[in-house]
């Protein structure tokens, strides 16, 4: 997936990339843009413990690209995706994206699915003046302090999935809660969610133990948890940790007392964990059933289900095709590929490719669109993709947003 570069090689190729970029920009990416395929860089974590939820959503960009081909592509241009494996690894990100803008001259970059990768692959997009569409939960990438003015936020954020999974389970579950958390961005910004939400509801935190990523062994912890009898037990952490870890608390016994709720409930974890995540609620950006009311997700389901030999898309995957998707309709809408006029047909896209209608946000470039609430199911599988039962819906709206004085945007 990718050429090495040796360390001195890097630096200087890095040092060069910068000042050429600081010279002409904007002369540099108008000449590269003038033909060939529009190339779009998607660096995400193949390898490791995200695995299946990164090649899902390689899975998904794919098809948005056989989509915007198909249908004449632009100006007699046919788009590309070019998969980088960032490993998991901010420095691999970092690696990647910075060949694939300075070798592989990418337009455009879509991809990411760590908050500290997300960054790291935005930096790098950012001091080029590339387009990247994040389609990471990061709640960092929309503060002024990482956000540029080619940074677009595909994806829901923690300050939105949480809160929305909190405004739904705290009256109904409880008010004593604690927190069992990935040690990364991701897990403390989802705890922050999950606090603010919890204030209208007076929540009582009665722990706040982080775990390492990657563990595979949650016993040092569960017993501290059951010893303080929580109504509810927040996992913040993601793809094979939340596997690991409800499996886990089930087999302790938790669910007898305690609510299990995780902010981003994982399509791929449930189908990876299977009936230990019964009665489990959480949050998601998709779920394939929302086929039964929207009439976008049953046309994008049924264009995956005959791509992909019938399967259905994750929740993941899902942002893959639409942080592609959304990216190719600012080429369209824009009549453009170069940056400046992408970037205010962005701006203001208006659609409903999948899910709903969506938006971005002027001043952070936030995807304003809906949170679906589900709750893992084990029996009464009408197929065994059928996993989830959408309880509820927090649609778009800028409300449920940090507002954009607070991410420190100058209106």
């Amino acid at each position: 997936m990718g050429t090495g570069f040796d360390r001195r090689r890097l630096l200087q190729g890095s040092a060069a990339a910068s000042a050429l970029a600081l010279a002409a920009p904007a002369f540099l990416r108008s000449a590269a843009a003038q033909g060939g395929p529009i190339r779009i860089g998607f660096p995400v974590p193949l390898t490791g413990a995200f695995g299946a939820e990164a090649n899902d959503q390689v899975r998904a960009g794919q098809l948005a690209i056989k989509e915007f081909n198909e249908g004449g592509g632009f100006q007699g241009r046919n788009a590309e995706l070019l998969v980088r494996d960032d490993k998991l690894n901010p420095g691999e990100a970092a690696t990647r994206t910075l060949e694939l803008i300075e070798k592989d001259k990418v337009n455009f970059l879509v991809g990411g699915l760590s908050a500290a990768v997300t960054l790291s692959i935005n930096n790098v997009a950012r001091e080029r003046g590339v387009i990247y569409n994040s389609i990471s939960q990061s709640d960092a990438i929309n503060e002024a302090k990482d956000f540029g003015r080619t940074t677009f936020h595909e994806a829901l954020n923690p300050h939105m999935t949480a809160g929305a999974v909190g405004r739904y389970v705290f009256p109904k579950s409880g008010k004593r809660v604690a927190f069992l958390s990935a040690d990364y961005a991701y897990g403390h910004e989802m705890v922050r969610g999950f606090k603010r939400a919890g204030e209208a509801s007076g929540i009582e935190v009665v722990a706040d133990i982080r775990h390492p990523i990657g563990a595979s062994d949650y016993s040092a912890f569960l017993p501290r948890i059951a010893a303080l009898k929580p109504d509810v037990l927040c996992l913040c952490n993601f793809g094979r940790d939340q596997v690991v870890s409800i499996q886990q608390a089930t087999e302790f016994g938790l669910k007898r007392n305690t609510k299990l709720v995780a902010p981003v409930l994982l399509f791929t974890a449930r189908k990876a964990g299977g009936d230990a995540f019964d009665g489990v609620i959480g949050g998601t950006s998709y779920y394939w059933r929302l086929e039964d009311s929207v009439p976008t997700a049953k046309a994008f389901n049924d264009r995956f289900r005959a791509a992909y030999n019938g399967a259905v898309p994750s929740d993941y995957g899902a942002l893959g095709y639409a942080g592609v998707r959304s990216v190719l309709e600012g080429v369209k809408a824009a009549g453009s590929t170069e940056t400046d006029k992408v970037v205010a047909a962005m701006e203001n896209l208006k659609a409903d490719f999948y899910k709903g209608p969506q938006s971005f946000r002027k001043c952070d470039h936030q995807s304003v669109q809906s949170v679906l609430i589900v709750e893992a199911k084990s029996k009464d599988m009408k197929t065994p993709d059928d996993v989830f039962t959408i309880l509820g819906t927090e649609g778009p709206d800028e409300r449920f947003l940090r507002g954009c004085d607070e991410l420190g945007h100058k209106a």
